[in-house]
């Protein structure tokens, strides 16, 4: 089985070094994808990936796996493959919003947050450009961490969150299903818990 790491915003693929090490121990061969918000644009991306996601799958089954906007770019990409690619067995979104984020949208006007995050951070924060990108026609598993700022009077209100976004913004109606671990939003991709999550579904598939 091929497994695609995609990271999250301001990371890069060394983050998830300890879970992708995980996955290649259990006999699935591993593949990341890199890009820089401060650089290009969320289209641009979204394309880069897109012609990876083709290139892999002519390979072999595939799975994919997304951390914050990681997961944003793979439904994005996952919406704009051709017809004829086969389609990926399994989504794995880690923390990834799949609506605005009140963090994006409370730090849009910062010019610090402007100037690192450029389109990518425009669109998180954005209604309209987050409610374009389709709810993915692929089995999807959601891993939402809850160990976050529970002060109820901190910037989410008391609401279950992870640190970054709420178990909200992560949550949906088109999810197969959805684990909840107490892990912080910036450890999910590196959590032995969470690639114990992955393995176990990618297991019961294949039974």
């Amino acid at each position: 089985m091929q497994i695609l790491f995609v990271h999250g915003m301001g990371r890069t693929s060394a983050s998830a070094w300890w879970m992708l090490r995980q996955l290649q121990q259990a006999g699935h061969r591993t593949a990341t994808f890199d890009y820089a918000v401060s650089l290009q644009r969320f289209d641009a991306i979204t394309r880069r990936l897109c012609e990876k996601i083709q290139r892999l799958s002519a390979e072999g089954d595939l799975v994919l796996v997304g951390h914050s906007l990681g997961g944003v770019l793979l439904r994005a990409a996952l919406q704009s493959l051709p017809p004829q690619t086969t389609a990926p067995l399994h989504l794995f979104l880690l923390g990834s919003p799949v609506r605005p984020s009140r963090m994006a949208q409370r730090l849009r006007r910062n010019p610090l947050f402007r100037l690192a995050t450029t389109d990518c951070g425009a669109l998180l924060a954005s209604a309209d450009r987050m409610a374009a990108i389709d709810p993915p026609a692929v089995r999807t598993t959601g891993i939402a961490g809850t160990k976050g700022i529970a002060h109820a009077r901190g910037p989410f209100a008391g609401e279950a969150n992870d640190g970054v976004v709420t178990l909200a913004e992560v949550s949906a109606p088109w999810l197969t299903d959805q684990v909840r671990v107490p892990v912080i939003h910036t450890l999910l991709p590196s959590s032995r818990r969470v690639g114990a999550i992955i393995l176990e579904r990618l297991a019961q598939a294949s039974r």
